[in-house]
């Protein structure tokens, strides 16, 4: 009994990329890769089924900036303010020793 061959996501894509790209057409890329049509079918319709989930990550990303850009924001004003309190002490602390 032959065993199952098991084709890695990389190879997936190249073949998908292949044949919807018409660089090569179906029956070419079964005959190079020794693949039933059926299996390439399956291939084919997971591929463009999933072919959102591609760009999800970018919409993460995005959100994710987002939620860090206003902490990011508020360290920045709090650190402002700090610097301009520390030089109104300084200025204030000088002031009065002239006196």
């Amino acid at each position: 009994m032959r065993q199952r061959r098991h084709f890695s996501a990389e190879i997936k894509a190249r073949v998908m990329l292949e044949v919807l790209s018409g660089q090569k057409r179906a029956a070419e890329v079964c005959h190079e890769y020794q693949l039933k049509p059926d299996l390439l079918s399956r291939w084919k319709a997971d591929f463009v089924t999933q072919a959102a989930s591609v760009f999800a990550g970018d919409e993460r990303t995005q959100h994710a900036e987002q939620r860090i850009a206003e902490p990011e924001r508020l360290v920045g004003r709090l650190t402002l303010e700090l610097e301009v309190a520390k030089k109104a002490a300084l200025l204030s602390v000088g002031n009065n020793g002239s006196r």
